[in-house]
């Protein structure tokens, strides 16, 4: 199983994050997982650097930040020699408050390292114990030189991602390269729109993905309403994902994902794709938070 994650726009500051010991030295980019985006995560990253050291009121602009985050502005600027932490220290908000990789024992917590991956404007993909730097850069950035980051990584991840989907996030490739021919394994898909642009699962492997809508249920004058609400949606998908690495729970595909999840206490409608090369449609019904 690999479950794919959105960031969060808010990053914990690597001296503040808990988990890991202090703080390590500059950012490594041979070091990261998925290697076959190593070219893409230089490339991205220089540009972003000497947007950030260059002109900070530009920087600003490209990267949308009001005039209380010109600090993230600076902290860009420095990427290249700020302390790293694990990627799951980093990231914050919502979601990963909900689905707690610290409070995770030793076992889940492994199967955390080895499935979950988490998208990124700047590295394009990352596991959680991957160690980067605090920073600022959404996917739906569009760099002066790269432009928009959502369409960049298709090439590379188109590269690298369908092997890592096809492994189930079982092991690590030395290339970190697919060539688009790997198949198998369950993917849950729970990013949000503007990161799934990077990389959409197609063929076989699509049919064998599950993507995720977190529907909230009032009763109004005795009639129910379903909508979507995002602080439900993103606390709903943290905890998802923990109940699935608690439980040691490795679905295969999309229908035992189904009976997996209602096993473990969640209302969920499914609906299989109406044709080849489609991923699963998923409806979590909650009630409250």
């Amino acid at each position: 199983m690999l479950v794919l994650l959105p960031p969060s726009e808010g990053k914990a500051d690597p001296i503040e994050a808990a988990r890991g010991g202090a703080p390590r030295g500059a950012l490594d980019l041979g070091t990261l997982s998925l290697p076959g985006l190593t070219a893409a995560r230089a490339e991205v990253l220089a540009e972003l650097v000497e947007l950030c050291s260059a002109d900070a009121v530009k920087a600003r602009e490209v990267l949308g930040l009001s005039e209380g985050l010109k600090g993230e502005v600076a902290k860009n600027a420095g990427l290249r020699t700020a302390g790293t932490r694990p990627a799951g220290e980093i990231y914050t908000g919502v979601l990963y408050d909900a689905l707690g990789l610290a409070s995770l024992d030793a076992a889940a917590y492994e199967r955390a390292a080895r499935s979950l991956l988490v998208f990124s404007g700047l590295w394009g993909a990352v596991r959680i114990d991957d160690r980067i730097p605090s920073y600022r850069c959404s996917m739906g950035v569009k760099l002066p030189g790269l432009g928009a980051l959502g369409a960049y990584w298709r090439g590379p991840m188109a590269e690298v991602l369908p092997e890592a989907a096809a492994s189930g996030g079982a092991a690590r490739s030395a290339s970190g390269r697919g060539g688009g021919r790997a198949t198998g394994g369950l993917v849950l898909d729970l990013r949000s729109a503007a990161y799934a642009t990077a990389w959409k699962p197609k063929g076989e492997q699509a049919e064998r993905t599950a993507t995720v809508r977190v529907l909230q249920s009032k009763i109004v004058n005795g009639v129910e309403k379903r909508s979507v609400v995002s602080h439900f949606n993103k606390a709903t998908k943290g905890r998802l994902v923990r109940d699935l690495l608690v439980a040691g729970a490795e679905p295969a595909d999309p229908a035992e994902l189904v009976e997996t999840l209602r096993g473990l206490g969640y209302a969920v409608e499914a609906q299989a794709p109406a044709k080849a090369g489609k991923p699963w449609a998923l409806d979590v019904i909650v009630t409250e938070l």
